[in-house]
């Protein structure tokens, strides 16, 4: 068994696979689904099927990659983390929140709940299901409609009132981040929750949900990248386990090679994205994932 899955995936594999989570992670175009489709495309059927099976080497491998982009983020955002981190205590302490670092760090912490708590509870059953081709097509052109859509819906009049009304940041072109109140910060977690349908992406869905409530391009990034970091980590944490049991037993050496090729590509994607939000769209990514999504659907006609 062993054996087969170091066959399975060879260190080419898995450094080709972890460029791709690294970059599909953080881009709004689901890491899942392109975990999927791409291998299937390359011929790769055993590491496909893998991915819906109870239990997996492929999984021990994936635990590692989410670890090293968590990681990435952690370092991009450090200075953001400890200062939101610190802004949480100080609520502990004083019992109430007063700046809108500390309204920040509990915004996180509701968004990052129903997304945790519906993860651990359907993870396993929705992978199981749907992490196979075609439905990881379907999904990737859902997923573009919804890109697609959220910027259409962004630019409605009662959005840019909106807005205005909560007070706009210092660009003009968005409500601050803080002015977010808790039932929408615990929307877009259970808008979260969609990823963990191979095809939807986690930082699309999030910064859709931003959008539509009047924050720009800029902050509704940042505030998915922030989103993302505790729970990318913490599945990766919650899957450890697998790493270290028997599932990791003969790829330990393709997981560090995947791991590291995923950090550096995590690190360098939300470097750029970061710059790219500060005055672009979602809209070259919704018209990707419906141009590829497509693609997949006719292929994997073909290829049934």
């Amino acid at each position: 068994m062993f054996a087969s899955a170091a066959h399975s995936l060879t260190f080419f594999r898995a450094i080709v696979i972890g460029l791709l989570q690294g970059v599909t992670e953080l881009f709004p175009i689901s890491s899942l689904g392109h975990s999927v489709l791409l291998p299937s495309l390359f011929g790769w059927h055993d590491l496909v099927k893998a991915q819906s099976q109870k239990e997996s080497f492929y999984l021990a491998f994936i635990v590692g990659l989410h670890c090293a982009s968590a990681a990435a983020l952690l370092l991009f955002f450090w200075k953001d983390w400890v200062g939101i981190i610190k802004a949480f205590f100080r609520t502990l302490v004083r019992r109430k929140i007063e700046t809108s670092e500390e309204r920040l760090a509990w915004l996180i912490i509701v968004a990052t709940v129903p997304a945790g708590v519906l993860g651990l509870a359907l993870e396993h059953q929705l992978r199981t299901l749907f992490a196979k081709p075609l439905s990881a097509a379907l999904f990737l052109t859902a997923n573009g409609l919804i890109l697609l859509g959220g910027e259409r819906v962004r630019r409605r009049a009662e959005v840019r009132e909106l807005a205005v009304t909560q007070g706009l940041a210092p660009g003009g072109e968005g409500r601050r981040l803080e002015t977010l109140d808790f039932r929408e910060a615990g929307v877009v977690g259970l808008g979260q929750a969609l990823a963990l349908f191979a095809g939807i992406s986690r930082s699309g869905v999030t910064m859709v949900t931003g959008l539509v409530r009047g924050l720009d391009h800029e902050d509704a990034a940042k505030f998915a990248f922030l989103l993302a970091t505790p729970i990318i980590f913490a599945a990766g944490v919650y899957k450890i386990p697998d790493l270290t049991g028997h599932l990791g037993d003969g790829i330990r050496g393709q997981i560090i090679a995947g791991s590291a090729v995923a950090a550096v590509a995590s690190y360098l994607s939300v470097r750029f994205l970061v710059n790219y939000f500060k005055t672009k769209t979602l809209t070259p990514f919704g018209i990707y994932c419906l141009v590829v999504g497509v693609f997949f659907i006719v292929h994997s006609a073909i290829v049934a």
